[in-house]
């Protein structure tokens, strides 16, 4: 990977896993602990957060989350807070997911944008995703795209340190489909340079790919300019499948 900075192979396990097979597969992972070029985090479901945590204990695997509330506490049945998942030991949270922006949630920019601003105030690294939709990238729009949602989902007070940015184009997730090595380059360079007018030192951000990573094509999309990672969905949910992705970061 030709970027200074750390990469961050992070795993979105989404609404899958229970106890006993989510245990198992953090386990795996935590044994065999591969990329030691890289950082590694595991995103499971709420319910698994301390069981995966307590299973990751001195291996160096980073937990995380999928999601948080804007809000630091009060009435809001289903949700779970910030502080409720730095109180279990997650050190990252992802927001902004297409699957939370889309139909199934319907979170705008600044929903996002508040989220990102509580999981800062808790101490959380934000992985903040953006990406374009299959007709946005049809009518050549990624980047205007991808610019509005950098510029609409991120409050004041970012930096390398607090934030991670996903370009996850939506008609990737799950399709078996990536966009050429060109259209990511460019995509992340844009990203890199939305940060750096507001935000400074652009090439201290972490900007991982996203969108249907695989161990097969994770050697490549790593090896791109400007990726300094990936945020990897169903190849996840295998160990062997994301040890070896893990792997590619050199």
């Amino acid at each position: 990977m030709p970027d200074a900075v750390r990469p961050l192979i992070a795993g979105n396990w989404k609404m899958n896993g229970l106890r006993e097979t989510g245990q198992a597969l953090a386990q795996t992972i935590a044994k065999r602990r591969p990329g030691q070029a890289c950082d590694l985090l595991l995103c499971p479901p709420a319910t698994l957060l301390e069981m995966v945590g307590a299973a990751l204990t001195g291996s160096g695997v980073l937990l995380g989350a999928q999601d948080c509330h804007q809000e630091i506490k009060g009435a809001h049945t289903g949700d779970v807070s910030a502080a409720m998942l730095a109180d279990v030991g997650c050190r990252f949270v992802i927001l902004g997911h297409s699957e939370r922006r889309g139909e199934g949630h319907g979170e705008t920019d600044a929903d996002v944008a508040a989220k990102v601003q509580t999981a800062h105030g808790e101490g959380l690294v934000a992985i903040v995703c953006v990406g374009e939709r299959a007709a946005e990238h049809a009518q050549g729009a990624t980047l205007t795209v991808i610019e509005s949602q950098i510029k609409g989902s991120l409050p004041e007070g970012v930096t390398p340190e607090n934030t991670v940015i996903a370009y996850e184009p939506v008609w990737a997730i799950g399709s078996g489909r990536t966009p050429i090595s060109e259209e990511i380059e460019a995509a992340h360079k844009r990203i890199r340079a939305n940060l750096g007018a507001r935000f400074g030192t652009p090439e201290a951000f972490r900007i991982l790919y996203g969108g249907s990573v695989t161990a097969a094509n994770a050697p490549e999309i790593l090896s791109i300019h400007g990726v300094n990672g990936a945020l990897v969905g169903g190849a996840s949910l295998d160990a062997e499948a994301f040890c070896k992705i893990a792997e590619s970061c050199g």
